[in-house]
Order: C-alpha cells, then sequence, then structure tokens
C-alpha cells in the first residue's frame, strides 16, 4: 500500500526491495540453521544459495519482463526489480538450476538440500507477497463494493477483505481488488509450517521438496482465479500459471512415489 517507504536526500527506498530483501535474508539465516542441524557443510551451503539467489533474480526479471513487456519504457526500467516486478515461477525455476550446480559442484545430497530449500523459499515467498503488496504488482480481479479509499477493507463476500492501492502503485488505483498478494502471504505461511511440522518425521529425503510442490501448486491454482494480471489461454480458459501449477502438483505425487520405492529398494 506504501510503495516508497521513505526518502533520503532525493533517493526513494522501495518497500517492495526492503521486504523482497528481508525474505532473503531471513530465508539464508533458517537454511544455514537447518543445514547446520543436519550435519551440513555451512560454507558449501552459503555458496549454493548464492548460486541460487543470482539465477533466481535473473529468471525471475527476464519471465516478468516477458509476460509484462508494457512496463519496460526504457533500459533503467528492465533492471529496476526494487520497484516490483519478479515472477515466482521464474524465480523458482533459476534457484533450482542455482541449487542443481551448487550440489553438483560440492558433492551435496541433493534431497537433503531440497527440503532444506524448500521451508526457506516458503519463508522468503511470504515476505515477498508483502512486498507485492506495497507495489501493487500480481494484483487482483475487481472486488464489488463500493468504498474506494486507499487501504485494506472487511467485506462479507470471500475473502472478506478486499484492497484498494492508491496512485502510484503498479496495481489500478482508487478500484477495489481481491486481496491476491495477502492471500498468497497466508496460504504461504501456512505451508512454511506444515513444512517445518513434517521436517521432524519426514519419511524419506526428498518429501519436503514433493510436499511443498505439491501444496503451492494447488494454492496457486486457486489464486490464479482471482489474480487480474495474466489473462486465460483460450479456449482452455486457464492460466499458464494454472498450467503450470497442475504440472507442479502431478510432478510432486509421482516424485513421491518415486522416492519412497527407492527408499524401500535400497532398504531391501
Amino acid at each position: 500500500m506504501f510503495p516508497v517507504l521513505f526518502e533520503v536526500f532525493g533517493i526513494k527506498i522501495y518497500t517492495y526491495g526492503v521486504l523482497v530483501a528481508m525474505g532473503v535474508f531471513l530465508a539464508y539465516f533458517l537454511l544455514l540453521r537447518l543445514g547446520k542441524k543436519e550435519g551440513l557443510n555451512v560454507n558449501h551451503i552459503e555458496n549454493t544459495l548464492l548460486l541460487a539467489l543470482i539465477f533466481g533474480i535473473v529468471i525471475s526479471r527476464i519471465t516478468y519482463i516477458m509476460e509484462h513487456p508494457e512496463q519496460i519504457k526504457s533500459i533503467a526500467d528492465v533492471f529496476a526489480i526494487w520497484q516490483g516486478g519478479l515472477t515466482f515461477f521464474g524465480g523458482l525455476i533459476g534457484g533450482i538450476v542455482g541449487v542443481l550446480i551448487g550440489t553438483y559442484k560440492y558433492k551435496l545430497p541433493i534431497w537433503k538440500i531440497a527440503d532444506l530449500s524448500v521451508i526457506a523459499v516458503a519463508i522468503a515467498h511470504s515476505i515477498g507477497r508483502l512486498g507485492c503488496t506495497s507495489a501493487g504488482c500480481c494484483y487482483g480481479k475487481p472486488f464489488l463494493a463500493e468504498n474506494i479509499n486507499p487501504g485494506i477493507h472487511f467485506s462479507d463476500k470471500f475473502p472478506f477483505f478486499y484492497v484498494v492501492f492508491p496512485e502510484g502503485a503498479v496495481a489500478p488505483p482508487y478500484m477495489p481488488l481481491y486481496p491476491t498478494q495477502l492471500m498468497e502471504f497466508l496460504g504461504l505461511l501456512v505451508i512454511f509450517f506444515i513444512l517445518l511440522l513434517f521436517s521432524k518425521r519426514k519419511p524419506f529425503d526428498g518429501f519436503l521438496f514433493a510436499l511443498y510442490m505439491l501444496l503451492y501448486g494447488a494454492l496457486r491454482f486457486f489464486l490464479e482465479f482471482y489474480r487480474g494480471v495474466t489473462p486465460p489461454i483460450q479456449p482452455i480458459g486457464l492460466t499458464w500459471n494454472q498450467i503450470v501449477s497442475i504440472f507442479m502438483a502431478l510432478s510432486s505425487l509421482i516424485l513421491m512415489v518415486v522416492l519412497k520405492y527407492e527408499r524401500k529398494a535400497k532398504k531391501a
């Protein structure tokens, strides 16, 4: 709701950038803590995380520009990620590429690293959605309401609250919208705590990664019906994000079966 957090000597500090940075730092320290508990080399995890971050940001920005070319007015706009403008699926693909490079280079146990990574990703992503709320990106479809004052307002209709953005945000100003950013923030928090709970009793390495893929795929598929930034593909009536979400969910189920079978085979 507040795109600019504050301004110092004419330099604008954007809320989106601050919150995304907070999410990354929290994920960083959480990943190191979890990795240390697993007895992994912390330095190797740090370097792998750096690779994931670099690849994640670059690919996430590229996919955002491909999805929203109308927002790029100059070369400077290509690099202005602090104002908002990263896609999660692009970041996830880039992050996976970085993690694969790191695990191969440092010979880390890939599924154990994958399990730890998704816990960190869930909390970082949730805080990042608060950044989206501040910038107005990833906004929802119009919500039927009369109050057009900027802010968060309660309603008697699902999801029982809506948002109105001011001038200067990416979202259309003074228009009641579904609070898709905040809905995803809450959903990701739930996923984060579910992953933490199962981390203490997971049946095999890779289980948390597969569970995350299933839960987030289901969450994103549902939220896409309320998001207003990605038009559906005709004639199927689904967005490309929903197609990816379906692929994530189905892949997670297959992965669970494969990893469980491999675990039984190793025991045998």
